[in-house]
């Protein structure tokens, strides 16, 4: 399999069905047949619920749902029972009422945006389950226990019915489209390093940073998700956790490597025999991934053979060329790594006989990086949201007002986690408005002729069908769910078929009027933080750098690598979001990951030092640490003092006395990555200056 890239993404005509797409949308039919089956036969008072719920629950991918309905039905019957408690002893005060549950959906919805993980469909169905339940009997209590018994009974069915229908056919496995993800993202790491040894990396930079940060920040999300998964479970929840690994280091020991090499041809002192590993790396990404691993081993060996020769340089010149070489090794043989787990990946073995990988490949759970102001902004948003719909509803008495806070709940549960979901609200309300024609068409012409539930499950089909293809295509999912609850909700699928052309319009401006409250509340709240929440995040990298350079604490790279590399490219899809002219531009998310991983290395480096070494270590760090935390309490990139690069210096000159030679070599390696990080416009260092000049 050749990496190639110029790799082009052919899209597929729309007039070709996709098996695996029509696959999906005939599971989730038969699901929603059989739930209408059930729902009839049990004589549950609101079928068109559980009809509903199973479009809700249903996601192309089978892994991201199967397990996860034991989450679903937790958070339904916490819901219920949130009902059930506030509903009776708040009747006398719908008011109160209201505000009790219109605070519950925000903090349900503020724990499921900050979770980001299976757990947050707990939290989602339980502020979800309470509104849809509790909302309708906000004006009429006295029914509220049984009311509830059903709306669990309803949404319960469903959630079993898809869950059970999705596993047995396996429309979607998530293992392939995580195969899929890593071959993108090495395939973008080999034509960005590709551009950047070949210096025309700078126009590339932004993009490909955004698209690799973004990579990654996906793939990791998906291994949180992959134990739902039951194809080779285990092997690949073994083989994806040590691959979102290894792929966290591609991207700062690439931009690592590129930064050294911008630095000597800016000093005119590249080498002549730096070329020769150079030129074997562009050729050995260009090649296939199953190249022979021999190949990766001799590359990374060269070039630590340079490295080693040139650390004792006296020059920094010499300093650069180690550094560069260290880093070129170093993500050979990570990608060559990653290069055997996406083989492995595809070619998934049992348990018994996986095949042996890498020393130090060490799988762990994705670690995160969370901020609580979005999910903060997320909960207030639907509460907001809420409480005006409700405030609309029982000032003008609507009939149809409960269905409007009930859609309320849904909407903004649905686009919760995205960082500006107006726009998606707009397409939501531009499907329901095309929805309309169809439904009325079913109503009105379509069911008056149907007798019996074998007949309607056949004239249901094709628009269940039709509608569900559209759920299984990523690039138009998300005009599925307004479709269906247009249609689902406008039949109305009780007992016995009622035509009320009334009802019919007063359940559709309720939709339509919850739809167009949720765009201006989402735009009030959501929109204008976008912005603020970068500039939120890119202060919490600085304090996390203060800390880093701080802590007496043994840490890990590979974690602070993983949950830096979620935190960049969450920053890099808020940064999507800026004006071109932004602040956000200007801060280069990788310098900082880069120094991240270099205080590591100095860090344990100061606690094997000794005398003058250790004093001169500690001395900046402690500089380090004021810096960034000077940075994060002012919240712009300020640069470092001057006084700073003399601490870095005089670090630089005492690590020669370090005894044992592996500590000596990474300490230097650290220390030029702080100096070029940190000063990339400061003059070479030389051994007996102690005041370096900044060149302009």
């Amino acid at each position: 399999m050749a990496i190639n890239p110029s790799h082009a993404r052919v899209r597929p005509s729309l007039l070709v069905i996709d098996p695996q797409k029509f696959l999906f949308s005939l599971s989730s039919c038969i699901a929603a047949i059989i739930t209408l089956g059930i729902a009839f036969a049990a004589s549950l008072p609101r079928p068109w619920w559980a009809l509903l719920t199973v479009y809700v629950t249903a996601q192309p991918m089978s892994g991201s749902f199967r397990p996860k309905v034991f989450y679903r039905l937790g958070g339904i019957l916490l819901g219920a029972i949130v009902t059930v408690v506030l509903v009776p002893n708040l009747q006398n005060s719908p008011e109160l009422l209201v505000l009790c549950l219109a605070g519950w959906t925000g903090l349900c919805l503020y724990f499921a945006v900050l979770d980001r993980t299976p757990r947050a469909f707990l939290f989602q169905m339980a502020g979800f389950s309470a509104a849809v339940i509790a909302f309708p009997y906000v004006d009429d209590p006295g029914q509220i226990f049984t009311t509830t018994i059903s709306r669990v009974e309803e949404m319960t069915v469903a959630i079993v019915s898809v869950t059970l229908v999705h596993g047995i056919l396996q429309p979607w496995t998530v293992t392939p489209i995580i195969r899929e993800r890593a071959e993108t993202f090495l395939r973008d790491a080999a034509e960005w390093t590709i551009e950047a040894l070949d210096t025309r990396h700078t126009r590339l930079e932004y993009e490909h940073r955004k698209r690799l940060a973004a990579d990654i920040t996906e793939l990791g999300m998906m291994a949180i998700h992959l134990p739902s998964d039951t194809l080779a479970a285990g092997t690949t929840r073994w083989l994806v956790g040590a691959l979102q690994e290894r792929l966290a280091l591609l991207l700062p020991l690439a931009s690592a490597a590129a930064n050294r090499l911008d630095m000597l041809r800016i000093h005119h002192a590249i080498e002549p025999d730096l070329m020769p590993p150079i030129e074997a790396i562009n050729q050995w990404l260009s090649g296939p991934i199953d190249s022979p691993p021999e190949v990766a081993a001799e590359i990374a060996a060269r070039c630590r053979t340079l490295a080693c020769r040139y650390d004792h340089g006296a020059n920094w010149d010499a300093l650069l060329t180690a550094s560069l070489c260290e880093r070129m090794a170093e993500f050979v043989e990570a990608q060559q790594e990653s290069r055997l787990l996406v083989y492995s990946l595809e070619n998934t073995v049992p348990t018994k006989t996986r095949p042996r990988l890498p020393k130090g490949i060490k799988p762990r759970p994705f670690p995160m990086a969370r901020d609580h102001t979005l999910p903060i902004l997320s909960g207030l948003a639907t509460a907001a949201a809420i409480i005006i719909y409700c405030t609309i509803w029982i000032a003008l008495e609507w009939p149809a007002g409960a269905a409007t806070a009930a859609f309320a709940a849904l909407i903004t549960c649905s686009f919760a986690a995205q960082e500006d979901p107006a726009p998606q609200i707009r397409r939501y309300l531009g499907a329901t408005l095309v929805t309309f024609p169809l439904a009325a068409f079913y109503n009105f012409v379509i069911l008056p002729c149907v007798d019996g539930y074998m007949m309607l499950s056949l004239v249901l089909a094709p628009a269940l069908l039709a509608i569900g293809y559209i759920q299984a295509d990523p690039a138009r999912s998300a005009l599925a769910l307004p479709m269906f609850s247009c249609l689902i909700v406008a039949l109305g699928f009780l007992d016995r078929f009622q035509a009320d052309f009334g009802v019919f319009v007063n359940v559709g401006l309720a939709q339509v009027g919850g739809i167009i409250t949720t765009i201006a509340v989402t735009r009030l709240f959501r929109s204008v933080g976008t912005r603020w929440v970068a500039h939120r995040m890119i202060r919490g990298t600085w304090r996390d750098l203060a800390a880093l350079a701080n802590s007496r604490q043994r840490l890990d790279s590979g974690v602070w690598t993983s949950r830096a590399i979620d935190r960049l490219g969450q920053i890099a899809a808020r940064m999507a979001l800026a004006a071109p002219g932004d602040a956000l531009h200007g801060v280069d998310g990788l310098a900082d990951l880069r120094v991240g991983r270099n205080l590591l290395h100095l860090r344990r480096a100061a606690d094997f030092a000794a005398g003058e070494a250790r004093r001169a270590i500690n001395q900046m760090l402690d500089e380090i640490a004021e810096f960034f935390r000077r940075r994060a309490a002012t919240g712009t990139a300020s640069p470092p003092a001057h006084s700073l690069l003399r601490a870095i210096d005089a670090a630089l000159m005492s690590i020669p006395t370090l005894d044992q030679d592996a500590l000596r070599h990474q300490a230097i390696l650290a220390l030029v990555g702080v100096r070029c990080n940190l000063f990339p416009a400061a003059s070479a260092y030389v051994p007996s200056e102690t005041s370096p000049r900044i060149s302009a």
